[in-house]
Order: structure tokens, then C-alpha cells, then sequence
């Protein structure tokens, strides 16, 4: 067992040290000096954002990464939280009932393909410079994924679950409640992790116009004042936010499909 686990590390460590020294290569070409800074630079740039005292000498970026993180892991909590609690009813409804997929299905199709960046400028319209502007464009960057992941886990149900459960009497309640939802709980997890991942995107894209705080502000910021080392930071930060909450999607998924993994075994 260590050693699966030790030879799962190396592993996952070999593809960013492959990046990392071609980064080092690339940096270290005259051509490129002043574009893109060495991975040691970017790694005190970096760490000045991190530890820095803040409001010291001219540096805006000095010891604000914390709070650049909660800015933007809030809204995304809250954007995100607002996707699921609509989109897997939504998405159970769609999938179980087909007058419902067939007056609102076709709404959210239709909607579907329209890109956050161009909710933009509604969202600014609408809501102005503010935190709920951001919330809106991360609601709808992962309820799609939600809605559509937990539509297709519904409609795939085992029909042989759902005439063993009719046969012992379940009401229509009782068979959604306990069949059609644990039966798409795996769908709905797949988009519960796609649409965290987009929600990430969009709320960097709408920090970056709709609202001055948070991690997709200072991207933009730090751009535009010629700190590409701060830019290249913030990326790997925004990297980690997702990584991060990834795993932990992962890791509930883990724990309510463990009869899965009893199955398995």
C-alpha cells in the first residue's frame, strides 16, 4: 500500500517537473526577457503576495493574496450552492417527467450555448459593480452542467429498479426519493464537478470586469501594470482554488457512493 502510494506521487509529479523545467528553458531565452519571468521569480513574486505586509512601500499586491482567495472562493460558494439547490431538482424534473422536458428543456437548450462573457454586459447592466453581478455569471457558469448531468442520470435508470419498486407499492414520491435519485447520483456528481470547474472560470472572467476584488481583479490588474509575475502566480492560485475543491467533490462523492465501491469489491 505505501507503495502505491509513493508510486501515485512520483507520478503525479512528473508531468508538472517536465512543465516547470521547459518553463525554466522558454524564460531563459533572451527573446523572451521581460515576457515571461523564471519560475523563481514568479515564485517570489509569489510569496511576497502571500506574506508581504500589507500597505508597505509601493507594492499594492503586498500580503493580499488571502483575502483575493476569500473574495473569490466566497462568490463561488455562494454561486455555486445557488447551481445545485436549482439545477439537480431541476434536473430530476426534466429527466422523470416528460411534460416537463418538454416545456422547459427546450428554454434551457436554448440558453445553454450563450457564453458567460456574454452575460457580461446584462450582468453589469443589471446588478452594476457589485458581488451579486459575479454571483449571477458563476450561478449560471455551473448550473447548466448540473441541470444537464442530473437530466441524463434520470432518464438512464435501471427500468427494472423502477417495475421492482412499482411492484412493492412505492408512491410516485417514493420512487423518485428513493430510486431515480440514487440511481443518478453518480450523473450528478460529474456535473457537480464540471460545473464547480466552470464556475472557477466565471468567476475570474466576471472579477476581471463586473466587480475590484478577488483573484480574476488583481489577474487583470497585475496585466495591465506589467507584473506578469503576479500574473502567472495568480494563475497557479486559481489552479490550486479549483484543484483544491475538486478534491473535495471527489472526496463526498466518496463517501455517499461507498455502496458503489461495495459493489465493486
Amino acid at each position: 500500500m505505501v507503495q502505491f502510494r509513493l508510486r501515485k506521487l512520483v507520478l503525479a509529479f512528473i508531468l508538472p517537473i517536465a512543465v516547470i523545467c521547459f518553463w525554466q528553458y522558454a524564460a531563459s531565452d533572451p527573446d523572451m526577457a521581460g515576457i515571461v519571468p523564471t519560475p523563481w521569480a514568479v515564485l517570489l513574486g509569489w510569496h511576497s503576495w502571500i506574506w508581504g505586509q500589507a500597505g508597505l512601500g509601493l507594492n499594492p499586491y503586498l500580503g493580499t493574496w488571502a483575502s483575493n482567495v476569500s473574495y473569490s472562493g466566497t462568490r463561488v460558494i455562494e454561486g455555486f450552492i445557488c447551481a445545485f439547490l436549482l439545477g439537480i431538482p431541476l434536473g430530476l424534473m426534466l429527466g422523470w417527467s416528460r411534460l416537463a422536458s418538454e416545456l422547459i428543456d427546450p428554454f434551457i437548450q436554448g440558453l445553454r450555448p450563450i457564453p458567460i462573457t456574454a452575460w457580461l454586459p446584462f450582468s453589469i447592466a443589471l446588478f452594476g459593480i457589485r458581488d451579486v453581478g459575479s454571483i449571477f455569471l458563476i450561478f449560471l457558469g455551473g448550473f447548466y452542467a448540473v441541470v444537464v448531468n442530473t437530466t441524463q442520470g434520470a432518464r438512464d435508470v435501471d427500468k427494472n429498479l423502477i417495475r421492482a419498486a412499482l411492484m412493492m407499492g412505492v408512491n410516485e414520491w417514493q420512487l423518485l426519493w428513493r430510486v431515480v435519485l440514487p440511481s443518478a447520483m453518480p450523473s450528478i456528481f460529474t456535473g457537480l464537478r464540471i460545473g464547480l470547474g466552470i464556475s472557477w472560470t466565471a468567476v475570474i472572467v466576471s472579477e476581471m470586469v463586473a466587480v475590484k476584488s478577488g483573484l480574476g481583479y488583481v489577474l487583470w490588474d497585475a496585466y495591465y501594470v506589467g507584473r506578469m509575475d503576479i500574473v502567472l502566480a495568480d494563475m497557479v492560485s486559481i489552479g490550486l482554488m479549483g484543484f483544491l475543491s475538486d478534491s473535495l467533490i471527489v472526496f463526498i462523492e466518496r463517501y455517499v457512493l461507498r455502496w458503489r465501491l461495495l459493489q465493486n469489491h
